[in-house]
């Protein structure tokens, strides 16, 4: 989340606390070697802004819901009008959750790692059965733009611009192609799947915002925990 339209100077404040200000610069923004849509690599001004150190956490969201009675995108059930001919037993809400592929993929498919499953927002992650009991300080998931943007109109804040958001996330790294350099890691991040063979690997199980290792505050938790 950003503080760009409640303050104009780098005045450190209640309202900035847990927030870091980035000044003014420019970065070139985008990529020619990833998607499409990310091309042709271009040079953005950036005006200064101020940003979460850290991503919104289950509490932080919590807190909103608690306070506002809002019902996330995940917790609503479809409406039949804006899904003509879905059979009835499809128009339950949920999410995607994370599915492990028995092998290879085609990367350009989603499909192949990710599944809808019914039941599954932010408080159940993974569906019926499943909580954030005890992960108050992890990112909360699940949560749509439209969810976002509401909880960061109710905390005086604005999602950060794309722009905004690539320029803090790339720490001052202009050009890199990945939020370390420039060197690929496709193995970063990975870890055995339990009950599986040592040679298939998982995404690495998520973090308390807290607990990742030093680095530049515009960049923390920037890649890793949170989809």
């Amino acid at each position: 989340m950003t503080g760009a339209t409640l303050l104009d100077r780098p005045d450190a404040s209640d309202a900035t606390r847990d927030m870091v200000f980035l000044p003014s610069g420019t970065f070139r923004m985008g990529s020619d070697g990833h998607y499409p849509e990310e091309a042709p690599v271009h040079r953005v001004q950036v005006d200064g802004f101020w940003i979460d150190r850290t991503p919104v956490t289950n509490a932080q969201f919590r807190a909103f819901v608690r306070a506002t009675g809002y019902v996330t995108m995940a917790e609503r059930r479809p409406d039949p009008k804006d899904y003509p001919g879905a059979l009835p037993y499809m128009l339950q809400p949920g999410s995607l959750v994370f599915k492990p592929p028995k092998g290879p993929v085609d990367l350009r498919d989603f499909r192949a790692w990710w599944r809808f499953k019914f039941g599954v927002h932010w408080r159940r992650p993974y569906g019926s059965g499943s909580s954030i009991a005890g992960l108050d300080e992890h990112p909360v998931v699940h949560v749509a733009y439209a969810d976002a943007a509401a909880f960061a109109a109710w905390a005086g804040k604005e999602i950060p611009t794309e722009a905004e958001w690539e320029y803090a996330a790339r720490g001052g790294l202009d050009g890199a192609a990945f939020a370390w350099g420039t060197r690929s890691r496709p193995a970063a991040g990975t870890w055995p799947i339990p009950g599986r063979a040592p040679s298939r690997t998982r995404t690495g199980p998520r973090t308390a915002t807290s607990a990742r290792p030093p680095s530049p505050p515009s960049r923390r938790t920037a890649t890793g925990s949170t989809t």
